[in-house]
């Protein structure tokens, strides 16, 4: 059996829905999910729908061409198509901070994460072991003011050599460059906390427990050449007061940090995310 996802967004006109099922019921297919939105303030109209189809001669190439004439060029689409027996390719980055590392490793190692992890990039040596210990491929590669470029050009030939689909920032601290940005255009994962932009520096939870916080809370978003500002994709929040200690805080704020960054990775690797403008719109 063959499965396939499709993702649209397109202006909002009449019959879209009606012509895109029709389409797929004379293709054989069986639609076993749909949803839709119209964005009315833009007049955009989005779509995610899964399809599977049983017939020996299926094509998924020959899908997309039917689609693109029947379909696409009518209504002007937007559109991709994804196979579900292909898994993604997602490479880590990160620093020295391991809790979001071990949290996805685990995920990954117990099969709740469909996708594939060809390596580890880390600009320090520290984390080197837990990527030992899941049989990953690690690969250090320092970065600093004099070797940026250096640096980002292995990274670039590392993800190119393993065609990687997207990076997840792991607690990655280093700003990603506008040329691997351009490169992977919304494929890049980050998560932090989400004090920002109220409590900047080294030291957030300590600023918000000095003004006496009563909610915490990480966001995982797209990275873009605005720092920090790219589209959201996944937020949580926990609830915290005057008994709460500083390292309460942190130990509370890494908790969910690991299960946005968990959940941005689901949603994403099971495409059930479209960006537009910088806002996100999130499938169920």
């Amino acid at each position: 059996m063959n499965k396939i996802t499709i993702l649209i967004h397109c202006k909002d006109q009449r019959n879209i829905i009606a012509s895109i099922t029709n389409f797929i019921s004379e293709k054989e297919g069986n639609i076993v999910y749909i949803d839709q939105h119209v964005d009315r303030e833009q007049n955009i109209f989005f779509m995610r729908l899964e399809s599977e189809f049983i017939t020996d001669g299926f094509s998924t190439e020959a899908f997309k061409d039917a689609f693109e004439t029947n379909l696409a060029a009518k209504f002007n689409m937007k559109w991709r198509i994804y196979s579900s027996a292909i898994k993604p390719k997602m490479a880590l980055f990160v620093s020295k901070y391991d809790h979001c590392l071990y949290d996805l490793l685990g995920r990954y190692n117990s099969g709740e994460l469909f996708l594939e992890i060809p390596f580890i990039i880390s600009n320090h040596n520290d984390l080197k072991s837990i990527a030992d210990s899941f049989n990953i491929p690690f690969y250090h590669i320092p970065v600093s003011k004099d070797n940026k470029i250096e640096a980002e050009n292995k990274q670039l030939e590392l993800l190119e050599k393993h065609d990687i689909d997207f990076i997840v920032l792991a607690r990655y601290m280093q700003i990603i460059s506008e040329k691997l940005i351009a490169k992977y255009p919304n494929k890049i994962i980050n998560i932090h906390h989400s004090f920002l932009p109220a409590f900047v520096g080294a030291k957030p939870y300590h600023s918000a427990y000095k003004r006496g916080v009563k909610i915490i809370g990480a966001t995982s978003h797209y990275v873009t050449e605005e720092l920090d500002a790219g589209p959201i994709i996944d937020q949580g929040v926990a609830r915290v007061s005057h008994t709460h200690s500083i390292e309460d805080l942190i130990a509370k704020g890494r908790d969910l940090e690991k299960i946005v960054l968990a959940n941005a990775v689901k949603l994403h690797t099971n495409r059930k995310v479209m960006v537009y403008n910088n806002k996100t719109v999130i499938f169920s």
